[in-house]
């Protein structure tokens, strides 16, 4: 991680970065990993934690919430309808394109409202080509 961000000039001296934390595996780690870089990395920065409620019944923040106080990052929490959007109003048979863009306008408005100049998502490129090959197989759109 060091290396990439070192290589590709990824944090400037007082970067304020707004950590995506969706509370799975490469968000979380991801959030672990900004903590311990933070504590000797030559740049001073700061982050917070970012988390979309997108309105679905399972989505539970007491996780992310006990993640982020035992690391002292501040957790900012935003409900979205994403789900009614996606699912009750537009019906999408492939609903992850339209729920990552509504998703990245919430990620957006929270890192401006909250003064971060820059954004970290906690993904690869395995999964932009999980992604493709899944819509490729389930909606024959190309």
């Amino acid at each position: 991680m060091r290396k990439a961000i070192e290589e590709y000039k990824m944090i400037e001296e007082n970067d304020k970065i707004g950590v995506c934390l969706s509370g799975g595996k490469d968000s979380i780690t991801m959030l672990y990993a900004f903590k311990a870089l933070q504590r000797f990395y030559p740049k001073k920065f700061d982050f917070i934690a970012i988390s979309i409620n997108p309105g679905f019944d399972f989505f539970d923040i007491n996780l992310l919430q006990k993640i982020c106080d035992d690391l002292s990052v501040p957790l900012f929490i935003e409900n979205s309808n994403a789900k009614e959007i996606v699912f009750d109003i537009r019906k999408e048979k492939n609903p992850c394109s339209l729920c990552a863009n509504l998703r990245r306008g919430v990620i957006n408005s929270i890192a401006i409202r909250e003064k971060c100049n820059k954004i970290a998502i906690g993904h690869n490129q395995d999964d932009v080509l999980e992604t493709f090959l899944l819509n490729l197989f389930y909606t024959r759109k190309y």
